[in-house]
């Protein structure tokens, strides 16, 4: 059985499912931060959970393994 990678053709399924993908991601942003002890405040947690941005989001997955404190992810959670 051979499986291939769906291309949607609406805007709405396009649209929807993308935002999926970011909230996906953002939710593995936080729970990684979580395990290393990493304190969130509320705004930044806002932050992470309402973006949709996919390249700013990959960053922030890249970064967050490594992660000792939420600036360590880059300079929009500078104090």
């Amino acid at each position: 059985m051979s499986t291939t990678a769906h291309q949607y053709q609406s805007d709405f399924a396009r649209r929807n499912f993308s935002a999926g993908e970011a909230s996906g991601e953002a939710k593995a942003v936080l729970v990684v931060l979580d395990a290393r002890g990493v304190a969130v405040s509320e705004e930044h947690r806002t932050l992470i959970a309402d973006c949709t941005d996919q390249d700013q989001l990959e960053t922030w997955l890249r970064r967050v393994g490594t992660a000792e404190k939420i600036q360590d992810l880059g300079d929009q959670f500078a104090d």
